[in-house]
């Protein structure tokens, strides 16, 4: 083997008149030396060579050197470009191998436009080697128009059987998600080898056709393919899709009958339908048998015992990886995020950053955001957001749609603008989360407004956004306008409705008062209404008053949802509005006897990153002593301004009036209120996240707070935002 500093012999001079065709030519020692070299040093030095002796200028000389620049293993995708570049007329191979080394290249659009320049000035046409390059480079840019185009000349030069650029066109089409087309060529292939089925199966099981990819492996098996290892990979994703464990199981039963190599992706493979199915059991037993593991194998392991609510046993997995990488932390993260598990999500995100094994991305990021919505963390959420910018992270749509619901859940709708307005490309779901951020802080119009000028940008709403827009209507109470939304959606987008859009419109006809046309249109809905559906015209029941429709609502709502503590709730507030005690006690005795409890009212506030809980009558706290004592003064000092607490919110029948008063002094959020006065600064916002509805004297406290102290407050509840400043709300009283 030669090393770099040995030179390499001198080459003999070439005649540049000689026949490309003689096979004397052609078994040129220089071909020899190509093929030894083991660096790009010596590579450059043969270079050198050709070029003083004219061998370069040879095309079929010079496409053995710029093949060899291509494709070793110690090639640089720039040196062959220069090389390239020098051929006066590079012959076909060479355009060929140009193409593709860049389809597979950080640059695939490049292999388009060398292809592009190989038709329109060389004298050569593409042949059965240049369309399967060139079509994986449109596959990486998933540009289905020029795949499209693609396939067309391929038909133009009769090389549309071509089982090579067939395969390569199911990859182009399923890439895309043209999955009619992917099928259609493959149907068309008259003997289809394995790669034609295997490609098939995985794309029909990685876009949810589970069942179509099973009966393809069926009709392959009939028509005597052997499946393989890449197969099987297929069919075992699609059981994952299915959550079908026993086919699952039967598969790898069938893999070991048939024989089939068992590979490290096979038994990835095999992992990952046993914890998709959740059979940790089956998972276990697996993994404990495999004698090579990678990343992967862990990554799987950690994710299936966190989505099955086993999180100590997942950081275990976690805590003796060989190699921890940043998808497992961030399968450990997600699956606390996804499980309602938002304080340990962020803890393990501090973990990560302090012990700085990998570095979180993009990935990580989201599944933090989303935390730090659920829970109001707006100062972590902050935090996130610097180090994004810190970090040159450039905001993607999923970044962007992340910060705008943080800052929009965490009550600061003017940085969620912010954001929105700072970058340059905005999807649908970025479009749809300023959308539902400015609904859900009750600012219906300027919604609208955003809807409009979404279309303007030809961007395509979807059935999210659509939500977000009845939502919109609904809580700045545009009944017309959410009408001709919900109206529009089939004939003029093609949406259909789905059950999300026939609640928001019982709860803009229901909350508006209308409660006898909200009951007309859910005895029209072609599908049968849902929980969500009943419950939207309880809650508007309670707020209206009508007991009547409220026990129609609320046995509807039982039929479907006997365990729903929350409508035996909706329902006695309406009894306790209406002063009806005797239903309110018959509610509470039934709750008793079955074992109903009322879900049990939560409030969060942030001060300094720490997220401070409070449950009703929460005695918890370590400074309860000093919150009690400030919510003692706070009721002195409401008292004194012409304050009447509203008894009617409460669940139980308690006849002393100095109980009910106690009762309702001791809902969550104000101990969050109390505690918020003492401990957040005075030049911010007091910012509060209740689990349930804020109820209508706790509304009224809030609002008489804010003007008594001067301070702004912000709760959100489970339906909306309350703005309140001054003694003002800015959303609309319900109660």
């Amino acid at each position: 083997m030669e090393s770099l500093s040995t030179p390499l012999p001198s080459l003999p001079r070439y005649s540049t008149s000689l026949s490309v065709n003689n096979d004397h030519d052609h078994d040129h020692p220089v071909f020899l030396h190509i093929k030894q070299c083991t660096n790009s040093s010596q590579l450059g030095q043969i270079h050198a060579q050709m070029l003083r002796t004219g061998l370069f200028f040879d095309p079929y000389s010079a496409s053995k050197l710029f093949a060899a620049s291509a494709l070793l293993p110690f090639s640089s995708l720039d040196y062959a470009r220069k090389v390239f570049d020098q051929i006066p007329k590079p012959n076909l191979h060479s355009w060929n191998t140009l193409i593709r080394v860049y389809a597979s290249s950080p640059e695939p659009l490049q292999g388009i436009l060398i292809f592009l320049r190989m038709v329109h000035e060389s004298p050569y046409y593409p042949n059965k080697f240049t369309f399967p390059f060139v079509i994986k480079a449109a596959a990486e840019i998933f540009s289905l128009c020029v795949g499209q185009a693609l396939h067309g000349l391929a038909i133009k030069a009769s090389l549309g059987a071509d089982v090579f650029i067939s395969n390569s066109l199911i990859h182009l089409y399923l890439s895309c998600g043209d999955l009619d087309s992917a099928y259609r060529v493959f149907t068309m292939i008259g003997e289809k080898d394995v790669v034609s089925w295997n490609s098939m199966i995985t794309g029909l099981a990685q876009r949810g056709c589970a069942e179509k990819a099973f009966q393809l492996f069926q009709e392959m098996e009939e028509e005597g393919v052997k499946p393989n290892d890449v197969t099987m990979v297929g069919v075992l994703s699609a059981c994952a899709k299915k959550l079908d464990l026993e086919l699952g199981r039967w598969v790898c039963s069938y893999i070991e009958r048939k024989g089939i190599r068992v590979d490290l992706t096979l038994s990835n493979a095999m992992l990952d339908m046993y914890t998709k199915c959740g059979s940790l059991e089956d998972a276990k037993r697996l993994f404990d048998m495999m004698e090579e593991k990678d990343i992967v194998t862990w990554t799987t392991m950690l994710d299936g015992y966190a989505k099955l609510g086993e999180y100590e046993t997942a950081k275990q997995v976690l805590d003796t990886m060989p190699r921890q990488d940043i998808a497992a932390w961030n399968a450990l993260i997600s699956g606390y995020e996804q499980n309602g598990k938002s304080k340990e999500a962020l803890s393990l995100y501090h973990e990560l950053q302090q012990i700085q094994i990998a570095k979180p991305d993009g990935i990580t990021l989201v599944s933090a955001l989303s935390a730090c919505a659920q829970l109001g963390a707006m100062g972590i959420g902050e935090c996130i957001h610097a180090y994004v910018k810190e970090q040159g992270i450039k905001l993607n749509c999923h970044l962007t749609t992340s910060l705008i619901d943080m800052y929009s859940k965490c009550g600061d709708i003017k940085k969620a603008l912010d954001v929105f307005y700072s970058v340059d490309r905005r999807d649908v779901f970025v479009w749809s989360a300023m959308i539902a951020g400015l609904a859900m802080h009750g600012q219906g119009r300027d919604a609208i407004d955003l809807f409009s000028r979404m279309q303007e940008t030809m961007i395509k709403p979807n059935s999210v956004t659509f939500t977000n827009v009845l939502c919109a209507c609904s809580h700045a109470g545009l009944v017309k306008e959410g009408k001709t939304f919900f109206n529009q959606m089939e004939p003029v987008y093609g949406i259909r409705p789905g059950v999300q859009h026939y609640s928001c419109m019982v709860d803009i006809l229901s909350r508006a008062g209308l409660l006898e046309e909200a009951v007309e249109f859910i005895e029209k809905m072609p599908i049968l209404p849902s929980d969500s559906v009943w419950g939207a015209l309880l809650g508007a029941c309670q707020i209206h008053g009508n007991v009547e429709l409220a026990e129609l609502a609320c046995r509807h709502l039982l039929e479907l949802d006997p365990e729903n503590n929350g409508a035996y709730v909706l329902l006695s507030n309406v009894y306790a509005k209406t002063g009806k005690w005797d239903g309110v006690s018959r509610l509470r005795k039934h709750m008793r006897v079955t074992g109903l409890k009322k879900e049990q009212g939560c409030s969060r506030i942030e001060v300094n990153g720490v997220i401070h809980e409070f449950l009703a009558g929460d005695n918890c706290h370590p400074l309860s002593k000093e919150i009690y004592s400030k919510l003692d003064e706070i009721v002195v000092r409401l008292k004194s301004a012409g304050y009447v607490p509203n008894k009617s919110h409460l669940l139980q029948l308690i006849e002393e009036d100095e109980m009910q008063e106690h009762a309702l002094n001791l809902h969550s959020e104000k101990l969050a209120i109390a505690f918020g006065l003492q401990y957040v600064e005075v030049s911010q916002p007091i910012r509060i996240i209740k689990n349930l509805r804020v109820c209508g004297d706790c509304h009224s406290v809030a609002k008489l707070v804010s003007r008594l102290y001067n301070r702004e407050i912000i709760l959100r509840d489970r339906y909306r935002f309350h703005h309140f400043s001054g003694g003002n709300c800015s959303c609309k009283d319900y109660w």
